[in-house]
């Protein structure tokens, strides 16, 4: 028997048929500094922009974990692009930058066209909301054993962004007296899947199709599908008119973790629990599992997607853009004397109504 490529899962003719599909799809995110067309060796971009002085790069990269796990059960791939963007460029703006471009890599066992056009048309959306342009990618065909997980796939970002030398943020100006602001997160984001999984599924017994909790008008996939909200064009909006003394992006490591990152050595953060709304299914989660209060706010974003710190002066200002831009901006906190630590104080706000 001849072996090919062919009969050992790789179908070279479907990869060529799903760079067709997506051509225009990633084509649609270009800015003007993009340049050339899909299908080169490399992404290009012009970066000969005004207004920059000492232009600093910033790059990130990032997944979506095991939230694709949930989107290849429930069979929904065209929103899980968003969550990717928002995982690179929300992280792009916490240093103050403005997102540039972005890459993709998508892995699968076996590479359907209409489903990697799916995907695509995720990260397309994502990154017209954020504003930057889809360069470039990749897609690779692994196959799998017959004993070995179906139809799973991976999705990988990596995104550059630029700042003014000056305008970096770093968190060391962050002072005591300094307002916490916080933008509200609808859902988990990308981060806390495991456990979430494993307390839906395999505690709880839930199926896919199944009330997220009792009295929801949507299903448990509904809501662990809910794709992340984009930040970065609302921040930087309000940066071109406050100045931000830190900014937090809240994925893994929760509110804690992530924001004890930006805090100066002799200052600490107090987060007050009851300044927000907090969805309704963090409860149903902490329910389930019997979750303690510290480890929820170790794994999940409880709420909130991002923090801004600000001069107690420009508070009001900042939540005015920060609302304009689309989210419901509150304050959420202050900063203290202190030794980085940061605190969480208050008992959680409840939704007002379930979704």
């Amino acid at each position: 028997m001849v072996e090919t490529y062919e009969s050992s899962g790789v179908d070279i003719a479907a990869g060529e048929e799903a760079v067709q599909r997506i051509k225009e799809h990633v084509r649609s995110t270009f800015r003007p500094e993009a340049i050339g067309e899909i299908g080169g060796f490399g992404g290009l971009f012009d970066f000969t922009r005004h207004g920059y002085k000492k232009p600093v790069l910033v790059s990130t990269t990032d997944g979506v974990g095991t939230k694709a796990y949930v989107a290849s059960a429930a069979g929904r791939y065209n929103t899980i692009g968003i969550d990717l963007v928002a995982m690179c460029v929300d992280d792009l703006v916490c240093q103050g930058a403005e997102p540039l471009f972005m890459l993709d890599y998508i892995s699968v066992q076996k590479l359907d066209p209409d489903r990697i056009e799916q995907l695509v048309v995720g990260v397309v959306e994502g990154c017209r909301q954020a504003g930057c342009a889809l360069i470039g990618g990749e897609m690779a065909e692994h196959p799998a054993r017959e004993d070995e997980l179906d139809n799973q796939f991976e999705l990988v970002g990596f995104a550059v962004g630029v700042v003014e030398r000056s305008r970096l943020i770093t968190g060391a100006d962050v002072r005591p007296g300094d307002t916490l602001i916080g933008l509200p997160s609808p859902g988990l984001r990308s981060n806390g899947y495991s456990l979430a999984r494993r307390l839906y599924f395999e505690v709880a017994k839930r199926g896919l199709d199944d009330p997220a909790w009792e009295g929801s008008s949507h299903s448990v996939a509904e809501e662990l599908l809910l794709p992340s909200v984009v930040y970065a064009p609302a921040v930087r909006d309000m940066l071109a008119k406050v100045e931000a003394r830190a900014i937090t992006h809240v994925t893994g490591g929760g509110i804690p973790g992530n924001l004890a990152r930006v805090l100066p050595d002799k200052v600490d953060a107090v987060v007050d629990r009851s300044s927000w709304e907090q969805p309704p299914v963090f409860a149903e989660l902490q329910r389930i599992g019997e979750v303690p209060d510290e480890e929820m706010a170790k794994v999940f974003n409880l709420g909130l997607g991002m923090i801004v710190a600000v001069r107690d002066r420009d508070a009001t200002k900042a939540i005015d853009i920060l609302r304009t831009g689309g989210h419901r901006a509150t304050v959420v906190g202050e900063v203290e004397k202190g030794d980085g630590q940061v605190r969480l104080v208050g008992v959680p706000e409840p939704a007002e109504s379930l979704p």
